[in-house]
């Protein structure tokens, strides 16, 4: 026995001391192959499971490493069968690949004849094979090349991609580096995809993942497709890439919900791609507009259903996927590394922080008590209707101008959920709002005058949980959320980690009703966050309000 910080169980559960002086060591030693599940104050729970070896397996470990970090940081003897499994499951990537046969085109191969043998079996494997070429090898329809990769990955045997990719319509597009340089991680991150052939790219909020897109177009000087989650998106993309490459004005193209334009570069919104119109996803035919030599996903964790569909159809075309987080609600991370690609490249937000990539920030939970009258009305509402209620809570409201008095010349956003809350608190602060029903032209005049510092507080709703470059906000107040989602609160924290001018630090406070759902649903909001080392300090709304 040492006294390491972890305590690794045969049911695949790891368990970390978070006060243990090695306790940062080991998160980031088993943050490659290991989920958080649970993060209360004193010990997190990890677990290990195959898409996260697998995951592993392609960014380039190897099972010697994983047993090695297990070993390393295990306080008692780790369970023989646990090494046995993670050393199995990290051996079962690769053993199916999809080639590019000279004569047959497209075909599955295997180093294990058996394990060809058990999925040739299997009936929803079955109609997208060809003949068989030979005892290790079998033809695929060209067509089914991401179909395929889902299944196996369904059964447990995730296929590795050597198929190659076509080139594209070149374009020429190279990086104009003025008053600016990569950061080695970007360089690292875009090499990293390059050489993958597809992949994701996760970063950190504010390390800039744009310039890692712009990098990763210069390396394929090809016609391009960007995918990202709104019209203010999509012009901060247009507003980089003429100040990072050699594109021009003329070269980009903009497909929105106003404007229909197909350029060398286009970018295009998730909303206006998966529109429907007489039940037929008509814009999704801009896939096919040209012959695109790359086809980029901005927030590739908010990937809607209809853009994996038409992803299936595109695995000859180079695909880079970039986010802050692989956390998917709707459990879809599998659709991810089979259609985009395994994670090609991750740093740990802490990791980005200690290297002054990204500004460090302290996280407060901030609990407020529901009034009699309000516990007793929460007890009667509703199920449907509870969230809904403590999340909106007068007091909540108290508490965010208190917070604003404190923060009183710094640059704040205050972020929810519900516009009427949202509507009320920047009444009271006499702050304008930004939502949905906020015209582009105007969100972005606003966005411009808080960069300025000519508006100190500003009042947002879920339309700005992505892609907004707000350099110099510091304080953010959470005050109600989309129920108890990861990507969100690590999308909020991001607003806040642009690294600021002077070198300070920022502050996220999540505002949340007691002994509520609210309460619950803010204890899984924070895994995510917890799992890169952030640690949220809770203290009682009295002690805001008396200050």
């Amino acid at each position: 026995m040492t006294d390491g910080p972890l305590i690794v169980q045969s049911d695949k559960t790891l368990l970390l001391e978070v006060d243990h002086p090695d306790a940062d060591a080991c998160r980031k030693a088993i943050a490659p192959f290991a989920e958080l599940e649970r993060a209360p104050e004193h010990v997190h729970t990890y677990r290990v499971t195959p898409l996260a070896l697998w995951n592993a397996r392609a960014a380039g470990h190897d099972a010697e490493q994983v047993v090695d970090a297990l070993l390393t940081f295990s306080r008692y003897p780790v369970p023989h069968a646990l090494l046995v499994d993670v050393a199995d499951n990290m051996a079962r990537y690769g053993r199916l690949r999809l080639e590019k046969h000279p004569v047959h085109g497209l075909v599955l191969t295997s180093t294990d004849r058996a394990v060809l043998e058990e999925v040739l079996r299997a009936k929803k494997i079955q109609p997208m094979l060809g003949r068989r070429i030979d005892d290790d090898s079998v033809v695929v329809h060209a067509a089914e090349r991401g179909p395929l990769k889902q299944a196996l990955l369904k059964l447990g045997w995730p296929a590795e991609d050597l198929a190659g990719y076509v080139d594209g319509e070149a374009h020429a597009i190279s990086l104009s580096f003025d008053d600016w340089e990569l950061r080695p991680y970007q360089r690292d991150a875009a090499s990293a995809f390059w050489h993958g052939g597809s992949g994701v790219v996760v970063l950190p909020c504010g390390a800039g993942k744009t310039i890692v897109g712009a990098a990763a177009m210069a390396h394929a000087s090809a016609t391009t497709l960007i995918l990202v989650t709104n019209t203010v998106s999509a012009h901060q993309w247009k507003t980089e890439l003429l100040k990072r490459t050699s594109l021009t004005e003329s070269e980009i193209g903009e497909y929105t919900g106003t404007k229909k334009e197909i350029k060398p570069v286009t970018i295009a919104t998730y909303q206006v791609m998966t529109t429907k119109r007489q039940g037929q996803y008509r814009h999704l035919e801009l896939f096919d507009a040209r012959d695109w030599g790359l086809v980029l996903y901005d927030e590739v964790h908010l990937l809607p259903a209809p853009i994996f569909r038409m992803t299936a159809n595109l695995q000859a075309r180079r695909r880079l996927g970039l986010t802050a987080t692989l956390v998917r609600e709707d459990g879809r991370e599998g659709d991810v590394f089979s259609l985009i690609g395994p994670k090609r490249f991750d740093v740990p937000w802490k990791e980005m922080e200690n290297q002054g990539w990204i500004a460090p920030a302290d996280c407060v939970e901030v609990r407020v008590t529901l009034g009699d009258d309000e516990r007793l009305a929460y007890a009667m509402a509703e199920t449907e209707e509870r969230y809904r209620f403590c999340a909106t809570t007068p007091s909540k409201t108290r508490v965010a101008e208190a917070l604003v008095r404190r923060h009183a010349g710094e640059q704040v956003l205050v972020i929810g959920q519900y516009i009427d809350q949202l509507d009320e608190i920047g009444a009271q602060l006499d702050a304008p709002v930004v939502k949905g029903e906020t015209r582009v032209r105007e969100r972005e005049a606003l966005f411009d005058r808080f960069r300025s510092g000519e508006i100190g507080v500003l009042v947002v709703s879920k339309v700005a949980n992505f892609s907004i470059d707000l350099p110099e906000a510091a304080v953010a107040i959470q005050v109600s959320g989309t129920f108890g989602s990861r990507q969100e609160e690590a999308q909020r924290l991001g607003r806040v980690l642009r690294p600021k001018s002077d070198g300070r630090g920022a502050r996220f406070y999540a505002v949340v009703a007691r002994d509520t759902v609210d309460q619950e649903f803010a204890a899984h909001r924070q895994r995510f966050l917890a799992e890169q080392g952030y640690a949220y300090k809770i203290i009682d709304a009295d002690a805001v309000l008396d200050s």
